[in-house]
């Protein structure tokens, strides 16, 4: 088809071809109901008169406007009427030498009133029939004739087949045939005295006949219920039943003649009404005739199989319409599953996006819409294919009056989307609509509280719609098209009953109260992190996006978040822009880049967290609770990076603030106590810690460095426990993960299985500093053999002075001490003592320089402060035995 609109464009022509892109899967599912039907038609029990079968001659394709339903049913067209129009891709049909009559008929163009919509589609199929088989179709042309002369008197056929256009596709053959199935019957009647203008009167000898059973009424129309039908009134409701005679016709004709119609059924959402009049009717047309195979494409599923629909339509309920019920699948994926029969239209890919943009507009041979342009179109696009084509008017527009188009004229949406999408929601579906496109994901309450309605109806409605999809294993199931959505957030103002922006604001906080409403009663049952974190996403964008100063639950859920240091990504899209790349200028945006930074300290040098956290502190916007938040998860990169005065501060102020993070900042004093070597400060800190601040945790870090391995392994069993007992996963993985590396001291075979579970459940959670915890457990269990421990301490060395965490080679610096003490490799032990004397330079983890000389029993350090809890002669003796125990082990 050639695309005139490009064609006239400008002075210097462009290719005038109608790009067409895939569609693969709905080829094989059209050519696969085909097959099918072909098959039902040739079974012996096949009864076109049978008006009690389930009915299968149906096959529907649903999708959101502009997704390219109206093109594919005319390439179906093209390629069913001649094979050359067949894309290659497609492949060929199975089916060989069945004489396949296609008709489209456009139900968009017949907006007029019931009658004369329903009087087009019968006419159209008549039309083709006339043109396809060449012959009358008596019983049905002579029912036909009577209608028309009752209800168009005055008017010739062949003069509306000529007004509407219809004759151009088809010709003038209908009212010829019609006029011979008069005369075929006046002859097999013997009717001399009646002319072809007396339809009525030959009709009503038709059927005195029939009731006589006079064979030669029976030979020419002898289908069961022939006299009924000519006998009804000739009206409306009679034309509809009357393709029950035309089906019968069909099914008698010669088999030179024999022809299976396809009627595709195009903008099948143009017929919905309040009553369901027109699609009551063209339901009747289906069912009346089982031998033609009805495609049928529109913006909504039918909803046939629906028992609620008994009353409004004739054949309702799964029984009927066995291929329409809704589990038997609305995808595109292969037919045949369960008789599926309902085939959502999908985006088109990036690929096919551009292939469609390459091949639509073209120069010489060549794509006239350069690449880059192309890619834009595409990323905002979503793979919407009305979205695609307003991009090419837009820019054929911008060609025509003499400028180059550029990558910057497409980074936009297009008002005619909406004006697509809303044109079929009711008002109250509209204001669903609308406030769902808040929401990346929602479920009829959380829409239905968004929109501030009492009732779910219309959410329910709008769920139905094919610009709704449906992910029935999410958290909410469902989301909009991504490109309607977009469409709508920036061109509503566009639309007759568009919002204002205090509407937008407005429904932003309804969006933002029911999402925390969703977690906080969620919570109050079952506390679990993955309606958190999703709550969490979608809450801080829209509080960013609409600037919602009252960050209400967000402030509970954020300090939700940081309880267990799992750390799921919050990004994108909660995240805020990064600071000095963009503005971070509400509570909202401060937040999301509070959580952002703590989060992406896993993946991130602690020096950048250190940078991001001390930014949104300087903004001043975060209120004094999260500032709170942001100081302690600072103070605690300072300590990670070895700046131990700083993280003192910050976690001096937390803690005398008293707030929620209080017993938290108790814990890294404490921390930091016995890193400086002060372990009774460390130690009286612990009765004022409690499960928030890892009391057990603690006690264990203060055993560790006295050599009192089996006390420590019991203070991580019970802090393992305990975060059992809180459902606390990551909290577990830390205790597990430090009971492996304690336990490698003593017994490698117990810490091979405690490495074990750690990985198992570090498997699962985001925790750099603790994978790097589980590697230095592994090299302390093989320590003293030649498992290559001294080229896995390099490598884990680099780690972690590129990821930020020097605190941790000290312990890994130790653990090489403890293989090289165990080998008596005393040379390389005193290499290890140096960087480890470097490490320790500013005091912090001091205390393992004397672990490491006790270990090899090398004489002790002089000058140190170390305050132990024990003597160091009983420390080192410690640390010393468990040198020689796996000298034994290894001996034995």
């Amino acid at each position: 088809m050639a695309d005139l609109r490009a064609l006239f464009s400008s002075n210097d022509p462009v290719g005038d071809r109608e790009a067409f892109t895939n569609r693969q899967a709905q080829w094989t599912v059209a050519a696969t109901a085909i097959e099918e039907h072909l098959r039902h038609l040739a079974a012996p029990a096949f009864d076109v008169e049978d008006l009690e079968a389930p009915r299968t001659n149906t096959l529907t394709f649903f999708g959101v406007g502009g997704i390219g339903k109206s093109t594919l049913l005319r390439k179906l067209e093209a390629t069913l009427t001649e094979a050359e129009h067949r894309p290659q891709q497609w492949g060929a049909p199975t089916w060989a030498g069945e004489k396949i009559l296609p008709i489209r008929i456009d139900l968009a163009r017949s907006r007029t009133s019931t009658g004369s919509a329903f009087e087009n589609v019968v006419l159209t199929v008549r039309l083709a029939l006339a043109a396809a088989v060449g012959r009358p179709l008596p019983s049905f042309d002579l029912a036909l004739r009577r209608y028309w002369d009752a209800q168009h008197p005055g008017e010739p056929l062949e003069e509306y087949v000529r007004r509407t256009g219809l004759a151009g596709r088809f010709g003038q053959l209908l009212p010829q045939q019609m006029q011979a199935a008069v005369s075929e019957a006046v002859g097999a009647l013997q009717l001399p005295g009646l002319v072809g203008s007396a339809a009525g009167q030959v009709t009503t000898a038709l059927v005195k006949a029939l009731r006589e059973r006079r064979d030669r009424a029976r030979a020419l129309a002898g289908c069961a219920r022939t006299a009924a039908l000519l006998e009804a009134d000739p009206d409306l409701e009679a034309l509809s039943f009357y393709p029950h005679l035309l089906a019968w016709e069909i099914s008698r004709l010669p088999a030179k003649k024999q022809v299976m119609p396809v009627i595709l059924l195009d903008t099948f959402e143009d017929t919905e009404d309040r009553h369901r009049d027109t699609e009551r009717l063209l339901q009747r047309l289906v069912w009346l005739m089982p031998n033609a195979l009805f495609i049928i494409s529109g913006r909504n599923r039918l909803r046939w199989a629906d028992d609620a629909l008994q009353g409004q339509l004739d054949y309702t309920g799964p029984h009927a319409w066995p291929g329409l019920t809704p589990h038997n699948g609305l995808s595109a994926g292969a037919a045949g599953q369960g008789g599926a029969r309902q085939h959502l239209i999908g985006d088109f890919s990036p690929q096919d996006c551009d292939t469609y943009l390459a091949g639509r507009l073209t120069h010489d041979g060549r794509p006239l819409i350069s690449a880059d342009i192309r890619t834009v179109i595409t990323r905002r696009s979503h793979g919407l294919p009305l979205h695609l084509d307003l991009a090419v008017a837009r820019f054929l527009e911008i060609r025509r009056t003499g400028r180059t188009p550029t990558p910057d004229d497409f980074d936009h949406t297009f008002p005619a989307l909406i004006a697509r999408t809303l044109s079929d929601l009711t008002g109250d579906e509209r204001h669903v609509l609308r406030s769902a496109s808040l929401l990346d994901a929602f479920d009829l309450d959380l829409a239905t509280r968004a929109a501030g309605l009492a009732h779910q109806a219309a959410a329910r409605r709008l769920t139905e719609r094919p610009m709704v999809t449906e992910d029935a294993y999410a958290i909410w199931p469902y989301h909009l098209h991504g490109a309607i959505r977009t469409a709508l957030r920036a061109t509503d103002d566009h639309t007759e009953d568009g919002w204002t922006p205090a509407d937008w604001h407005r429904a932003a906080e309804r969006a933002l109260d029911a999402l925390g409403q969703q977690w906080q009663d969620a919570h109050a049952r079952v506390p679990g992190r993955t309606l958190l974190v999703a709550c969490l996403r979608q809450g801080l964008r829209l509080a960013r996006d609409h600037r919602l100063d009252d960050l209400a639950w967000l402030t509970d859920a954020a300090f939700a978040y940081t309880d267990d240091s799992v750390w799921e990504p919050l990004a994108p899209p909660t995240a805020a822009p990064a600071l000095g790349e963009a503005s971070v200028d509400t509570p909202a945006d401060a937040l999301a880049e509070v959580l952002t930074a703590i989060a992406r300290r896993q993946h991130e040098h602690r020096e950048r967290t250190a940078e991001r956290l001390t930014a949104v502190l300087d903004t001043g916007l975060l209120p004094a609770e999260l500032n709170e938040l942001a100081l302690y998860y600072r103070a605690k990169a300072h300590k990670d990076l070895g700046l131990t005065d700083d993280a003192l501060t910050g976690m001096r102020h937390v803690a005398g603030a008293g707030g929620r993070l209080a017993p938290r900042a108790r814990r890294g004093l404490a921390n930091l106590a016995r890193i400086r070597g002060d372990f009774p400060t460390a130690l009286a800190a612990i009765p004022s810690l409690g499960w928030e601040g890892r009391h057990h945790r603690v006690l264990a870090h203060i055993h560790f460095p006295h050599g009192a391995i089996d006390r420590a392994a019991t203070a991580f069993e019970a802090a393992r426990t305990e975060a059992e007992e809180h459902n606390a996963p990551g909290e577990r993985a830390i205790a597990q993960t430090l009971l492996a590396l304690v336990t490698a001291f003593t017994d490698p075979v117990r810490a091979d299985d405690e490495l074990t579970l750690a990985h198992q459940l570090l498997d699962q959670l985001d925790q750099r500093a603790t994978v790097l915890y589980a590697r230095v457990a592994a090299l302390v269990r093989d320590a003293g053999t030649d498992h290559d421990v001294t080229h896995r301490t390099a490598v884990l060395r680099t780690e972690a002075t590129t990821a930020g965490l020097p605190w941790i080679i000290p312990l890994l610096e130790t653990a090489l001490a403890f293989h090289h003490a165990v080998r008596d490799a005393h040379h390389d032990l005193t290499v290890t003592l140096d960087r480890l004397r470097e490490a320790t330079a500013n005091g912090d983890f001091a205390y393992y320089v004397n672990i490491a000389t006790a270990m090899g029993d090398l004489p002790q350090p002089t000058g140190t402060a170390i305050q132990w809890l024990d003597s160091e002669t009983a420390v080192r003796a410690r640390w010393r035995t468990l040198v020689t125990a796996r000298q034994h082990h290894l001996q034995s």
